[in-house]
Parts: structure tokens; sequence; C-alpha cells
């Protein structure tokens, strides 16, 4: 694994130093898990903008209507 250096405000040192009491094995796991979470909210976001996107020109677009609506003639409901 590799390691990043990195400067912290004095509360954040202090909520990082009871990593136990949050169920972390040691700091850097505490971190990691953070990151990872920080992580996933970006992707979250960014995939619900890109559907935000899709939504609004599937609206706009009556040609794209109609072949959704010829594409999903006949399936079941």
């Amino acid at each position: 694994m590799q390691q990043a250096k990195f400067s912290l405000t004095f509360s954040l040192m202090e909520f990082l130093s009871n990593y136990k009491f949050y169920g972390f094995k040691d700091k850097s796991s505490m971190v990691r898990a953070a990151l990872l979470g920080l992580k996933e909210e970006f992707e979250l976001k960014t995939l619900r903008q890109s559907a935000n996107l899709y939504a609004e020109i599937y609206e706009e677009e009556s040609d794209l209507q109609e072949l959704t609506e010829a594409a999903v003639a006949g399936w079941p409901e």
C-alpha cells in the first residue's frame, strides 16, 4: 500500500485519534474508509447528474420518445 503525507487541523487530529472508539483498527483504516465514502458520494453525484441530463434530453426530444416506445412495443407490462 502506498503512503501519503498530509496536514490536518487540530480538531481533525483529535477526531482521528479516537479511531478505536469508531471501530477502526488504526488511523489509516479510518482515513481510508472516509476517503472511500467521499469517493462513492462523488461518483453517485456524477451518476445522478448524468441521469438528470438524460431525462432532460428525453423530455425535449420527441423522436427519442417515439424510438423508445417503438422499442418496448409488445413487451409485457
